[in-house]
């Protein structure tokens, strides 16, 4: 071979190799810049309950603390199955898993979240305003064992109507699809409906219905977490670190959104994590929700396991759960370490 050739080849060679090498320390240190890496994390469905997600998201408080965070959708049983896989290590809910842990699913309670965000109503003209007036009465909600299903029956249940299937005193219709059942509800198909904001709020802003209910104010929820953080028991008795520093980013994310209310509503306007028409609205709602930072939690007397064993006690005269709420709230909740 030509000694200029080979010298140009080898040349060549080595510069490829260096470009190649440079590409994959480029990917190295863009991956490895995240002590986690990356996480999924089941939150997007459309309501604003997920807000701390979004901000945390893109005010980069769950890069801050080492994680490259995807918000995904998945369904409640798709995301009850990750949880106790350790798929997904944590992500936001109501009642709905209470069930499904009381049945031995591996999944617990860390942190309550925010109050408020589903509301009971009724046509614009409709005489109904108290529980008794359902009585024998239909009712939709998006799922039969779903939070608004669940909230609605203690509401009921606590105003003298019984809620049990055999007795027969009310009927719950599911619709997958809250206009769906709003349209219903228009069309007298139904007698109220039971919905998650922002379409709730919008729909009742319009003048197409009154609420009889909000979780939000409602005396049998008022000032109560309704929203809980569930993580996989898996996840966090075998890394309890990565639990602690995704906990201390959604705390991040709430401290931030209670003096940013109007902000965080632009962020998930923007992030299209929610459709927000009214922003004024938006920022009411998420308002009412009573984001704090963790020293306003205490300062004003928040009580997560306090709340558990309330809302288990309730479900439990219902007939939800078969525990007494002090063995299922000693099951559900476990405190982290924060500072790990």
């Amino acid at each position: 071979m030509n000694g200029k050739l080979k010298i140009i080849l080898t040349v060549a060679v080595a510069f490829g190799f260096a470009l190649l090498t440079g590409a994959c320390d480029g990917e190295k240190t863009e991956s490895s810049q995240y002590k986690f890496g990356t996480v999924e994390l089941p939150v997007l469905d459309g309501a604003l309950c997920g807000i701390p997600f979004f901000v945390a998201k893109e005010k980069g408080f769950f890069a801050e603390e080492g994680f490259d965070a995807k918000l995904i959708a998945a369904d409640g049983e798709t995301r009850k199955l990750g949880l106790s896989k350790g798929t997904y290590p944590l992500t936001n809910s109501d009642f709905q898993f209470f069930q499904a842990i009381e049945n031995g699913v591996d999944i617990k309670i860390v942190d309550g979240i925010h109050i408020g965000c589903i509301k009971l109503l009724v046509r614009k003209d409709s005489p109904f305003a108290k529980a008794t007036d359902l009585k024998g009465k239909k009712i939709a909600v998006d799922e039969i064992g779903g939070t608004p299903h669940q909230a609605v029956s203690l509401w009921l249940s606590v105003g003298g109507v019984s809620t049990k299937p055999e007795d027969g005193e009310v009927q719950f219709l599911p619709y997958a699809d809250g206009n769906l059942a709003l349209e219903a509800l228009s069309q007298g198909q139904i007698d109220a409906a039971a919905i998650w904001d922002p379409l709730a709020s919008a729909y009742e802003k319009a003048g197409n219905a009154k609420v009889i209910m909000d979780v939000a104010t409602d005396p049998v929820f008022d000032g109560r977490y309704c929203c809980f953080i569930y993580v996989s028991a898996k996840v966090l008795h075998e890394n309890p670190e990565k639990i602690a520093a995704l906990l201390r980013a959604i705390h991040k994310a709430e401290a931030w959104i209670a003096e940013h209310p109007e902000e965080a509503v632009d962020i998930t306007a923007e992030g299209k994590y929610s459709e927000i028409e009214d922003k004024s609205l938006a920022v009411e709602l998420v308002k009412s929700y009573s984001y704090a930072s963790q020293q306003q939690k205490q300062k004003l007397g928040r009580d997560v396991k306090g709340d558990l064993r309330y809302f288990s006690e309730k479900l439990h005269q219902i007939g939800y759960l078969t525990k007494d709420s002090d063995q299922f709230v000693k099951d559900l909740y476990e405190e982290v370490d924060l500072n790990k």
